[in-house]
């Protein structure tokens, strides 16, 4: 968080909290970080209900109520408008993209100026093999990103920590994530890198943070990059 300098004094911070073990680490974390940090900060955690029915809603806000943090659930219908797929793009894409669309309206809204996501460095490494793999592009997801003419800007706490340290912490805190209840969950894209990845990681133990450092050192010279056209 120093390093990217995430958190400013007066900034008022949304966190897009799924009900996954990683959100709701980071929606501690982002309140015990503010009673340390020299800065003052405003939290608002948001859960959207994508709409595939249960009760995931009312476990989520049993969480952030033990929490003890300001929240906002709003239900949706845009994971059942998404398994239908669109222009031959999955159903995966349209729900992220009907869910992002709308925290970024909901951050303008309640006039937060940062966006907080639990994403974490396995995260990372999957989002740049499925760019490579499905988007024909090199990249990832950064730990800071700022949009629209820097009113918003994207944070990622969690960015450097590996997925083991934040479910052992949220087991130490007396956390209970909620199930995705997606009924394609286990069907997408990542969770076919993420098997791929998986046997990886065991048989070479360093291979993830291998990779992951390699991120942030690219050397575009050996790369076949076509020249610029006139």
């Amino acid at each position: 968080m120093h390093l990217y300098r995430m958190l400013g004094d007066g900034d008022r911070v949304m966190i897009a909290v799924s009900g996954g073990i990683d959100s709701l680490v980071l929606s501690w974390l982002l309140k015990e970080w503010r009673r340390k940090a020299p800065i003052s900060y405003e939290l608002l955690a948001v859960h959207l209900d994508m709409g595939f029915g249960g009760d995931e809603h009312l476990l989520v806000r049993e969480q952030l109520e033990r929490l003890d943090l300001p929240m906002l659930i709003e239900k949706t219908d845009f994971g059942q408008r998404a398994l239908i797929a669109e222009n031959g793009k999955s159903g995966c894409y349209h729900c992220a993209r009907q869910r992002r669309n709308r925290l970024f309206a909901l951050a303008a809204e309640h006039g937060c100026n940062k966006l907080a996501f639990g994403h974490h460095q396995e995260d990372i490494i999957e989002t740049f093999f499925l760019n490579l793999f499905y988007g024909g592009n090199l990249s990832a997801m950064v730990p800071k990103q700022e949009l629209f003419a820097g009113r918003l800007a994207l944070i990622r706490p969690l960015a450097m920590v590996e997925k083991k340290r934040i479910i052992a912490l949220g087991e130490n805190l007396g956390i209970t994530p909620v199930a995705n209840p997606c009924p394609i969950a286990k069907e997408s894209r990542r969770e076919k890198i993420r098997a791929w990845l998986a046997p990886l990681y065991e048989e070479e133990p360093a291979l993830k943070a291998t990779i992951f450092t390699s991120l942030g050192r690219i050397k575009p010279d050996y790369l076949p990059i076509p020249p610029s056209q006139p």
